[in-house]
């Protein structure tokens, strides 16, 4: 019993026996620092030294873009594009079931297998009778004559309504002299203005670009969609400065005319006008001179 006690004042003496660290001037032998040490103190600090540089290395790697270097570590960019092909996964999904169930329900129109529906038309005609949202309007003289005036207007009226049919006003697209007007018998369902190459060509109202592209034929091509079902054609352009789906106003520069297209003799434009999916001669509202 005595040699384990003396064991263990021996073992507390070597970890508490101090110990002095003293750094001195190689030339001099000039003490530079001292500080007194001991086992335990040694032990303790090198733990601690250890402990928080592991607590450190764990917040560097959990909340700092470091932890991409770490081998096993997915990177952020990596994230981002693994939740955008997820969304997109589920939207094709998504999609996808919906055409099924649209296929599914074609399929059975052809084949016939739709199944009736039986319902009562006493309880429908009382339902009806009882929606608040429906109202019993009776007509009138008056009424009958409005409907009448704008059935007219609207079957002689090629832009907006008869009333203001003389503030739609269409802008020449070139100023020139017509060397082949329209003629319905020949199929030429435009006029062809002579102008200099390169002249400026003019939208004639305002509208949307629906086709502004290259053909064999014709060359440069500029279609615009206006209002109310009218579209305007320029063809044989030598450059188109609109694209596509571009916004235009009436009297804005959207191609320069030129000679190109094989079915040309010289630089004109050549403009088509159509109402309603049929032509209409330019002539009869445009100006050239």
């Amino acid at each position: 019993m005595a040699k384990k006690k003396n064991k263990e004042r021996k073992f507390t003496k070597k970890l508490l026996h101090k110990y002095r660290l003293v750094i001195l001037n190689e030339d001099t032998f000039e003490e530079r620092f001292a500080i007194k040490l001991t086992r335990l103190n040694v032990f303790i600090l090198t733990s601690l030294s250890a402990i928080s540089l592991v607590f450190f290395t764990i917040l560097l790697i959990a909340f700092t873009p470091l932890r991409e270097y770490i081998p096993g570590y997915s990177s952020a960019r990596l994230k981002k594009q693994a939740t955008t092909l997820n969304y997109k996964t589920d939207s094709l999904v998504n999609e996808l079931e919906l055409n099924k169930r649209y296929y599914a329900s074609i399929r059975k129109v052809l084949t016939g297998d739709v199944a009736s529906l039986e319902f009562n038309r006493d309880s429908i005609l009382q339902a009806t009778k009882n929606d608040i949202g429906v109202l019993q309007v009776t007509t009138n003289k008056e009424d009958s004559l409005l409907r009448e005036k704008v059935d007219k207007e609207d079957k002689y009226n090629l832009f907006e309504s008869s009333g203001d049919q003389s503030n739609y006003v269409l802008f020449p697209p070139v100023n020139g002299t017509i060397s082949e007007g329209y003629n319905l018998e020949e199929k030429h369902f435009a006029v062809d203005v002579v102008v200099a190459a390169n002249t400026p060509v003019k939208a004639t109202a305002d509208g949307t670009v629906i086709f502004a592209e290259w053909t064999v034929e014709t060359g440069y091509v500029v279609i615009i969609e206006h209002n109310r079902e009218l579209i305007s054609v320029y063809k044989h352009n030598s450059t188109i400065t609109k694209g596509q789906g571009d916004l235009v106003k009436a009297g804005e520069v959207i191609a320069m005319s030129g000679n190109t297209g094989e079915l040309t003799t010289g630089p004109h434009l050549h403009f088509e006008l159509w109402s309603k999916g049929y032509p209409v001669n330019p002539t009869n509202f445009i100006d050239f001179q």
